[in-house]
């Protein structure tokens, strides 16, 4: 389990823990690292967890991370190949997330040449920023965190673990971290054991820490 907490829903930066199970109980294993998230802050988001009423719900757009429990899909990056356990795609110019909601492929990862130009048409994620951004670096390595995995219109897209700008840089929705950190959780993640990804403010986590099963702060 990764376990990001924040001070609050509007707050823009967290810490990001990681956990195995012994046994009945959840252990930490590593050094807890700082994280940026959504401009915004976070929302609830639709994953393994039950919805939530009390607090902002996530929404296309709205610049939010959500927060809940969710599967951890593929890994990404710009090189063809990388040794991480989990299965992984190697980006291309022609990769995108789509994040235009009335798109039929709305929140997925295709590739423009298979699907046609106009299929991605308006979408704003090319996954290979450094070929479409002047170099930039947020996809070099990362990983997908599955929110609103069945496309539900509106409920927002393309939300991934990916390396950060500055540890002052938020990002659009995502999770983002330093080289080093996304480099161990990479080489850590075993798809064989299910592994999830958790946000939530503090106040949320401590409300929800025991119906839930999390780990103790």
């Amino acid at each position: 389990m990764i376990v990001v907490t924040t001070d609050g829903w509007d707050v823009d930066h967290g810490t990001l823990r990681t956990y195995v199970r012994d046994g009945t109980q959840w252990k930490e294993q590593g050094q807890a690292s700082d994280v940026t998230i959504g401009r915004h802050g976070s929302a609830w988001g639709v994953g393994l967890s039950l919805p939530q009423h009390d607090g902002p719900v996530k929404k296309e757009g709205d610049g939010r991370s959500p927060a809940g429990v969710f599967r951890i899909g593929e890994a990404f990056g710009y090189a063809e190949t990388n040794p991480t356990a989990l299965p992984y795609r190697g980006l291309t110019a022609s990769d995108y997330c789509v994040d235009v909601d009335g798109s039929p492929y709305y929140n997925q990862l295709v590739d423009e040449k298979k699907v046609g130009a106009a299929a991605v048409g308006g979408a704003t994620e090319a996954m290979r920023r450094d070929l479409h951004f002047d170099g930039d670096r947020a996809y070099r390595i990362g990983f997908v965190i599955e929110h609103n995995p069945d496309g539900r219109k509106g409920a927002g897209s393309c939300i991934f673990a990916h390396l950060w700008k500055s540890p002052t840089s938020p990002t659009a929705g995502c999770t983002a971290m330093t080289d080093a950190t996304m480099e161990r959780l990479l080489a850590w993640l075993d798809p064989s054991k299910k592994p999830v990804f958790v946000l939530l403010p503090k106040t949320e986590y401590a409300r929800l820490r025991d119906a839930w099963n999390l780990p103790s702060p």
